[in-house]
């Protein structure tokens, strides 16, 4: 028989199937598990053999003179899980910042990552550990559930797994009708209470239906290595066709990038993955000098609507910009 007890003298018994006598002149080595959860401090580990059966204080399976020397106790120590949960938060698999523009239809991911190897969030109670919130437009704060009250699924759930990943994760396919700056809150802790931090995790953003884009600003600007293009795309809506066009003061082209080249684009703030090396389309090294560029998009087969930014509208004269190419 196999229990545990605290310090205030609390019995946990533990499930034990009873075993058939032991022989003369055998020996039984025995192995058992259980679960810690929801203990923390000194604990104890008892075990009698031979008990006595049914809460009798004489009855037991096989007579003995003496019963002292069937017990035995073993103290351990349990700590306490302490560690706070990792939470990250993505939208369509970007980390915001502060006031960006999203998709109305964004995919918001919420993660929660423990440490801790044995206590899995994997099911359906572990939703009750998170509160998701939302700020529209008009300054109206709700809270999102995983199924609201005509038993829509707002929210999903994925269960983490046992090992190293143990990651829980909330999927929140977000459709925001209305043009205008929302806020997101998200609180979240791990089976032992732990929180995710002493902050919930908080950030605006914004919403815009129609299609628009800024200029495409190269940075940095002068260069001597390579430039990146920056730009904001609002919208539901990549392009469909997308080129720069770079050429000389004199007009004449001498590199085209593709919009394939661009690398993975996005509703909202972009910097491309692609970055220009300064040569032309033969791959040769252009001079120093200035150059000027310009992009020419298309969704629909319509251009798409310039979208006025103060930073970026000043490089800009006609729709060209200006580059400086400093080897």
């Amino acid at each position: 028989k196999y229990w545990v007890q605290d310090q205030n003298m609390n019995k946990v018994e533990i499930p034990y199937p009873r075993q058939d006598s032991l022989r003369v002149g055998q020996i039984l080595r025995d192995t058992i598990s259980f679960s810690t959860q929801g203990m923390s401090g000194l604990r104890n580990l008892w075990i009698e053999v031979n008990p006595y059966l049914n809460g009798s204080t004489v009855v037991k399976d096989q007579p003995e003179q003496f019963h002292f020397n069937n017990i035995a106790r073993i103290p351990f120590t349990v700590n306490r899980d302490e560690i706070n949960p990792i939470l990250d938060v993505t939208f369509d698999g970007v980390h915001i910042l502060n006031g960006d523009i999203v998709s109305p239809k964004s995919q918001i991911v919420i993660t929660l990552k423990d440490e801790n190897p044995f206590l899995i969030m994997n099911s359906d109670a572990d939703t009750s550990l998170f509160a998701v919130y939302l700020r529209d437009p008009l300054g109206v704060q709700r809270r999102v559930y995983f199924v609201d009250g005509n038993g829509q699924m707002n929210m999903e759930w994925i269960p983490a797994s046992s090992g190293t990943n143990n990651k829980f994760k909330i999927v929140y396919h977000g459709n925001f009708p209305t043009d205008g700056k929302y806020q997101l809150l998200v609180q979240g802790q791990d089976i032992s209470g732990n929180i995710s931090g002493e902050l919930s995790y908080r950030i605006d953003f914004e919403v815009i239906h129609e299609s628009t884009i800024t200029y495409l600003m190269n940075y940095p600007n002068p260069f001597s290595t390579s430039t990146r293009f920056v730009f904001t795309l609002t919208g539901d809506r990549i392009p469909d066709h997308m080129t720069i066009q770079i050429m000389t003061v004199t007009g004449k082209i001498v590199r085209e990038i593709t919009m394939a080249e661009l690398g993975t684009i996005r509703i909202g703030r972009n910097v491309t993955e692609y970055a220009w090396d300064g040569r032309d389309d033969f791959g040769d090294p252009l001079a120093n000098g200035v150059y000027l560029y310009t992009v020419h998009n298309s969704l629909d087969g319509e251009k798409i609507k310039h979208r006025s930014n103060e930073v970026a509208d000043e490089f800009f004269k006609k729709e060209f910009g200006k580059m400086y190419l400093l080897r």
